[in-house]
């Protein structure tokens, strides 16, 4: 159990028998009564979204998750294969449970994933995350106004609006919870 009024984003909690991850939380002190605090939390489990506002003194459950860092090693038909850094484990992780993680997995790179009572139950994408631009069409310059963008595909299948300047064979640093171009990444 944890105070509500020590819940801070990325603890995660147990709601209606399912392990929810704080998103954004905010307290809010009426001058009279107690204190509250404000709690949007996201499914790790099926993705939906709950908002509680609970008095910062009372007690919430928090899930006992568990965070492994392994390696994307190759997707079949069925499943994504991942495996342990340190143990040499192999997971299997359902395609079809986490079909939108797809254009974000890159073979040989490192995920955090959450397992919660003995099964994986999401797989962490980075908050950036660096794709080679696979599909761009050519512009000339002076085509269009400053600021100007135009769609490319990644080496993952993901689609993304980025500058004109932006050439096949580059590399990119994209925002995976929004889908944004950041920046050309030279390396």
């Amino acid at each position: 159990m944890i105070r509500c009024g020590d819940v801070a984003k990325g603890t995660c909690l147990l709601q209606k028998g399912q392990p929810y991850i704080v998103v954004d939380r905010e307290f809010h002190n009426p001058g009279k009564g107690t204190a509250v605090a404000r709690i949007k939390m996201k499914s790790l489990r099926d993705g939906s979204v709950l908002s509680l506002t609970i008095p910062t003194q009372q007690e919430i459950e928090d899930a006992q998750v568990e965070i492994r860092s392994s390696q994307y090693q190759y997707s079949d038909l069925d499943n994504y294969h991942f495996m342990d850094n340190k143990s040499f484990d192999q997971y299997e992780v359902s395609i079809e449970e986490n079909q939108e993680k797809k254009l974000y997995l890159k073979e040989g790179d490192s995920y955090e994933l959450v397992i919660w009572e003995g099964k994986i139950i999401d797989i962490k994408i980075p908050y950036k995350v660096i794709f080679t631009v696979a599909e761009s069409e050519n512009y000339i310059k002076g085509d269009t106004a400053t600021g100007a963008t135009k769609p490319i595909v990644t080496d993952t299948g993901l689609t993304v609006r980025v500058p004109l300047f932006i050439k096949q064979g580059e590399k990119i640093l994209v925002n995976t919870e929004t889908n944004e171009y950041v920046e050309r990444v030279n390396q």
